[in-house]
């Protein structure tokens, strides 16, 4: 040897698991920050409001640049139902008023999903089977889970009593919320 001490190589990698130092020998799992990003996820449970009796839920997963909606609805009536992401993540008034108006960040008019530009919580509608049950699945682009003005945590998810027209300014001509949850990061598994 030349003159210097030398640890053992145990010693070396005993230190690596203890501290987790990155410099450390052998191979490194670095965080995949796109592949993490997809991971972030938000949910919603409906409460009845303006004297329905719906239930349901969502989640808000992000996709990449964009969030997936899945929603369940149950307790509602047949036929479509206006769907919108609220500004206020506040449902507590009886008809949930205190939601505020869409989810609209870049001032655009309110319409469907095909059109473009729209508010950026304008879903369209969801259909509900003569049973009461109902599912949606969308994709909104630019929005995130994430903090910040793109946001959708933090803000309500609104069901409404009748099908948004999708062109009536500022809100679809969709009538009463008749639920609203506020939609929260998903913690846990």
């Amino acid at each position: 040897m030349n003159g210097k001490s030398h640890r053992p190589l145990s010693f070396l990698f005993a230190t690596c698991i203890l501290f987790a130092l990155p410099a450390c020998p052998g191979p490194q799992v670095k965080p995949d920050s796109a592949k993490n990003a997809n991971l972030a996820e938000a949910v919603t449970t409906f409460e009845a409001r303006s004297g329905s009796a719906i239930s349901g839920d969502a989640t808000l997963r992000q996709d990449g640049d964009s969030v997936r909606i899945m929603v369940n609805v149950k307790g509602a009536t047949a036929g479509e139902h206006g769907l919108h992401i609220h500004e206020k993540g506040d449902c507590s008034a009886p008809d949930a008023a205190s939601a505020g108006p869409h989810f609209n960040p870049l001032g655009h008019n309110h319409g469907g999903m095909e059109q473009s530009p729209r508010h950026a919580g304008d879903l369209g509608n969801i259909t509900v089977n003569a049973d009461g049950t109902g599912t949606l699945e969308v994709v909104l682009k630019g929005l995130t889970v994430a903090s910040g003005d793109l946001s959708v945590v933090g803000r309500a998810l609104v069901l409404h009593e009748k099908p948004d027209d999708l062109r009536t300014q500022p809100s679809g001509n969709s009538g009463a919320r008749i639920g609203c949850g506020v939609i929260t990061v998903k913690t846990g598994n």
